[in-house]
């Protein structure tokens, strides 16, 4: 069984704060820095849309083992150039204190463009995510895939959560920053389409009466790239620690070709309604892997640790093809023990448990999440 070279390849982004290595508190990048980062890293580093963020890029990978390197590179690239200023990065979807009305946005025509038309909406957008793009050659194929892969979103967001706080309190949610991008508009679960044409049509029809510019302002939380020729995940939170961006890639790559092998043989996933997908994506987004998920086919709730024993069984033959099943095996230790929402929360009530207050106890969460950010590298 053979697929064009193109196809399964992957890429991985991720957005990181920075924050000040005494007051653990957001600080804002200098230039220095970005230039510093630039010079070295090239087209793979960027500012992002508050100055306290930065974004990276790997390169196009063949497998997790390969995106390892460039990953744990980029990261270590960060963190030097950071540390030269006193600043460190954490690599969580919201900061645990710090107040989104004391953030500013970055001078660059893209960013200006987005505060006019969002207005206060695009203000509070202190969250940070992680994109997987698999490589998929042929345009309605990209479509296919994202009809059936799009079940699987909740799984992949139960198990990537890390962003349980917000501006000082715990929300109770354990990815509150799906909260905050769901108010932008042309966000949530991706709608089911036939063909790439249909895709692109829809497009025009916002392009042409200068809603959007292109596709790229189409923030589905899986939606063919506009820029590459893939199938862009962008449901995750970003991960603290780098073993588990990897993991949550492989998995997505895994997933993908596994759903390409049913299509080999006149197969295909079963396609839900939205909305019981939604309800899948809710659980994910308030309880992370705690109180499982709904499947539907047999008509109950079913722990997040079953659920990623039968992925296990799915994707097998394409773990093992991509030489991934050493990735992939880390899913289970978060089924069972929980995602980074999870260790946040411990690292916090250990704090408090110790007689520290509230705001020492963020500032250790915060801690927590500088030292998950290093382990790896």
């Amino acid at each position: 069984m053979t697929t064009p070279d193109s196809d399964f390849t992957i890429g991985i982004e991720e957005e990181y704060l920075l924050v000040d290595r005494d007051s653990l508190a957001l600080a804002e990048a200098p230039e220095a820095l970005m230039s510093a980062c630039q010079s070295e890293l090239q087209d793979q580093v960027a500012p992002e849309f508050l100055k306290c963020q930065i974004e990276i890029g790997t390169k196009v990978c063949a497998t997790a083992a390969e995106a390892r390197e460039d990953l744990k590179r980029l990261r270590a690239c960060v963190s030097k150039h950071a540390a030269q200023f006193n600043l460190a990065p954490i690599a969580a979807s919201c900061h645990p204190f710090s107040d989104w009305r004391d953030q500013h946005h970055t001078d660059k025509d893209r960013y200006n463009m987005l505060s006019t038309d969002l207005g206060g909406v695009v203000q509070r957008m202190l969250i940070c995510g992680m994109h997987v793009h698999v490589g998929i050659g042929e345009p309605d194929r990209r479509i296919d895939l994202m009809n059936q892969l799009s079940y699987f979103l909740p799984h992949l967001l139960a198990l990537s959560c890390s962003s349980p706080f917000w501006q000082g309190r715990d929300t109770g949610l354990d990815s509150y920053r799906l909260t905050v991008f769901d108010n932008l508009p042309r966000t949530g679960l991706p709608p089911r389409m036939d063909s790439f044409s249909e895709f692109e049509r829809s497009v025009q029809v916002l392009v042409d009466l200068g809603v959007i510019q292109d596709s790229s302002k189409i923030w589905w939380d899986l939606r063919p790239s506009s820029k590459f020729p893939t199938l862009e995940s962008r449901i995750c939170d970003v991960q603290p620690r780098l073993e588990h961006t990897l993991m949550l890639a492989a998995l997505t790559q895994a997933l993908t070709r596994m759903l390409w092998r049913l299509a080999t043989r006149n197969q295909r996933w079963r396609i839900y309604d939205t909305f019981l997908v939604a309800e899948n994506r809710w659980r994910a987004q308030r309880y992370g892997t705690a109180e499982g998920l709904i499947d539907f086919g047999r008509g109950k709730i079913v722990s997040m640790s079953d659920l990623v024993e039968e992925l296990f069984g799915l994707i097998e033959e394409d773990a093992e093809m991509f030489g991934s099943t050493a990735e992939i095996t880390h899913a289970s230790d978060i089924a069972a023990n929980g995602p980074s929402s999870t260790r946040q929360r411990n690292a916090f009530q250990n704090a408090i448990d110790a007689g520290k207050s509230q705001q020492e106890a963020l500032q250790d969460t915060v801690n927590h999440l500088i030292e998950e950010f290093h382990a790896d590298l």
